[in-house]
């Protein structure tokens, strides 16, 4: 090869290189995003320019390209564009998620995303760890940066997500207590006459707060004594918007077997406390509220003793239900756990099973003192 051939430049096939009044190069190209991107800075030489061009090309070849402005974006900018135009995120988590920005991620906020590397993900984490906030919140933090990030790896602003931290997302919250068949009779027993039952099918049907505030009437089988579970109440903390929802998947939607030491609780409450539309209502006729069950919940368990939240009701079902023998996927159906395409696989298979694990769930009942239930409660 002669020395002309040598230093002869070879033709450009990606990008484009300008020279500057500076007398430097200037080399830009088309993005996968229909913009022209500039070089970071000049280049002092055009060989060293299209050196850059032919690293970016083989970028695109392999999947490694970054979209640059977009990776200049503030987390704080994207991350708020994230939760608005993400149709999978719900209220409750929005609030929670926008929240925990204010309080728990004000060090990445003004961060533009390229900035946002494993080593300031640690050394943010680490802080929050030994900050003032509760271990679920940090938790939650990181699963919502991870969930920007990941979707900023799919708008090709980074190229990987930069949260690497093993467990870091795991709600590593202390064990919850679980009731006795015993202290849930005495709960009902001290709590006022109108909640009784909505502690009930907390416990022993394993419904959630919101669950029980969205029970119609019309959701009480008499003739199958099953609860029908088929929307959910949910009512915002920091602000006054209340609104009722399906459930997060179609496994949210199900029946649930009474058991039979707990249906006259049902039918009294029918009978007595009970409104044409709403199972539940408060003293005005209006859907119950479920603060309102809350705070009547909080005075039954300072007389009982106790210091389980009324989320650990659902909790104690669970755990009485598979001491009576469920099945995992009994569980699951019971509780309206399972993702949609298990639920379409295993509910006709568990259908007779439920019966049998609420008749089991009286037992427990009965051998476990709970029957502190009202005395019109007989267990057959």
């Amino acid at each position: 090869m002669t020395k002309d051939e040598k230093n002869k430049k070879p033709r450009r096939t990606f990008g484009s290189v300008r020279k500057l009044p500076s007398g430097k190069f200037q080399a830009s190209y088309i993005g996968r995003n229909g913009i022209r991107q500039p070089a970071p800075a000049p280049f002092r030489t055009e060989r060293d320019a299209d050196r850059w061009l032919l690293k970016v090309e083989a970028d695109l070849s392999s999947g490694a390209w970054q979209d640059e402005e977009l990776g200049k974006v503030p987390f704080r900018e994207y991350a708020d564009a994230y939760l608005t135009e993400n149709e999978e995120v719900g209220e409750r988590w929005e609030e929670t998620c926008r929240r925990n920005m204010r309080l728990h991620m004000v060090d990445l906020l003004d961060l533009p995303l390229r900035s946002i590397t494993p080593p300031v993900v640690r050394k943010w984490y680490s802080k929050a760890r030994r900050g003032t906030g509760g271990k679920t919140s940090i938790a939650q933090s990181y699963r919502f940066l991870r969930a920007v990030m990941n979707a900023a790896v799919r708008d090709e602003a980074i190229v990987k997500n930069p949260c690497q931290i093993p467990g870091a997302g795991a709600d590593k919250a202390s064990e919850r207590p679980i009731a006795t068949p015993d202290q849930v009779g005495q709960l009902i027993d001290a709590i006022t006459p109108r909640y009784r039952a909505a502690v009930a099918v907390a416990a022993w049907c394993t419904l959630r707060r919101g669950e029980v505030c969205a029970l119609r009437t019309a959701d009480i089988d008499t003739e199958n004594k099953e609860v029908w579970v088929r929307k959910n109440w949910v009512e915002l903390l920091e602000s006054s918007r209340k609104f009722e929802k399906d459930p997060k998947t179609q496994a949210g939607k199900r029946e649930v077997s009474v058991p039979p030491h707990v249906w006259p609780l049902l039918t009294a409450h029918a009978e007595e406390f009970a409104g044409p539309e709403f199972f539940f209502i408060g003293r005005d006729g209006q859907r119950m509220r479920g603060n309102a069950i809350y705070q009547a919940f909080v005075r039954a368990r300072k007389k009982v003793g106790l210091t389980l939240t009324f989320h650990d009701l659902r909790h104690t079902g669970q755990s009485l239900a598979a001491a009576s023998g469920a099945s995992t996927v009994d569980l699951m159906k019971r509780a309206g756990h399972s993702t949609a395409v298990a639920a379409q696989r295993y509910i006709h298979a568990v259908d007779g099973r439920d019966r049998e694990v609420a008749k089991a769930l009286s037992e427990i009942a009965e051998k476990g003192s709970a029957a502190r239930l009202p005395r019109t409660i007989k267990i057959d």
